[in-house]
C-alpha cells in the first residue's frame, strides 16, 4: 500500500523529478528521528487572486516535502517546501489582461494566470488523540516563474500560447495558512489535510487590490519513517544489553 501512496504521489507531476524531491528520497530514512518526521508533500489546490473581474479558481497539482518537528507532548512545528506549485485565476477577462500586462490573442479562446512558487508554511501544529490535527501559521513564497497561458480549442485542435509576465508580479508572497487533518497510524503514517490560504501581498505591481488564496488538498508521506523508528528501537536494546552485561 506504501508504495502504491508513493507512486501515486509521483504522477501528480511529470516534473516532480527536481533536486530537492531527489534528496528527500535518499536522505529521507536519515533524516527521520522520534522528534523529527521528514518526507513527500503531495497535493492539489484550487487557487484564485482576489480583485479581479474573474473570479474562476484554478486548479494544479502541488508537490514538495515537509519537517514535522516535535516540540512537545501533541505540539509540533510544521514547515517545508512545496518545491512545484502554481497559484493563479481562470478565465481572464480583457480587464484582467491589461492588468496582468499581456496582450489580448482572441476572444474564443480562455486565458489563465499561473504564477510558479517556492512556498513555505511555517506552522504551529497541534495533534490531538484521536490523530486529527490543526495547524496555523504564516506562509511564504518565492515567485520564479509567471505567465498567462491562453488556450482555444477549434476543429480538434488545441492551441497554447504563453505569454511571460514574471515582471508583473511581485517576486514575494505572504500570508496566513489555516487547517486540519488525519493522520493514519496503520498505513505508514500517511496524513491527508486541507488547509487554506490567504495572501496579504499584492500579486500584481500595478494593481494593489489583487491577493492570492487558495484551498490546499494535500497528502503528506514520511520516508523511511519506520526504519528509523525500529533502528532507534534496536540502538536502546543494544544499549540496554551492554548495561546488563
Amino acid at each position: 500500500m506504501r508504495k502504491i501512496l508513493f507512486i501515486v504521489l509521483f504522477l501528480f507531476s511529470v516534473h516532480a523529478a527536481s533536486s530537492q524531491v531527489l534528496l528527500t528520497l535518499i536522505f529521507g530514512e536519515k533524516l527521520n528521528s522520534p522528534n523529527i518526521e521528514f518526507g513527500l508533500e503531495g497535493g492539489y489546490n484550487f487557487s484564485q487572486i482576489s480583485g479581479l473581474e474573474s473570479s474562476k479558481r484554478l486548479g494544479t497539482f502541488n508537490l514538495g516535502f515537509y519537517f514535522n518537528f516535535k516540540l512537545k507532548e501533541q505540539f509540533y512545528l510544521y514547515t517545508g517546501v512545496l518545491v512545484k506549485s502554481n497559484l493563479g485565476v481562470k478565465a481572464l477577462s480583457i480587464s484582467d489582461l491589461e492588468t496582468s500586462g499581456v496582450s489580448f490573442i482572441g476572444s474564443s479562446g480562455v486565458y489563465s494566470q499561473r504564477i510558479n512558487y517556492f512556498i513555505v508554511p511555517i506552522h504551529a501544529k497541534y495533534v490531538f488523540g484521536n490523530n486529527i490535527y490543526i495547524e496555523a501559521g504564516p506562509q511564504l513564497g518565492l515567485r520564479y516563474k509567471a505567465y498567462v497561458e491562453y488556450v482555444n480549442e477549434t476543429d480538434g485542435v488545441d492551441t497554447r500560447i504563453r505569454q511571460d509576465n514574471k515582471g508583473a508580479i511581485n517576486p514575494i508572497e505572504a500570508g496566513v495558512g489555516i487547517g486540519m487533518g488525519y493522520k493514519f497510524k496503520k498505513i505508514g503514517g500517511l496524513s491527508v489535510g486541507l488547509n487554506y490560504f490567504q495572501g496579504f501581498v499584492n500579486v500584481y505591481k500595478s494593481n494593489s487590490n489583487t491577493k492570492n488564496n487558495a484551498a490546499f488538498l494535500k497528502l503528506n508521506l514520511p520516508i523511511g519513517a519506520k526504519k528509523s523508528a525500529k533502528q532507534n528501537q534496536d540502538d536502546h536494546l543494544m544499549d540496554s544489553n551492554t548495561t546488563i552485561n
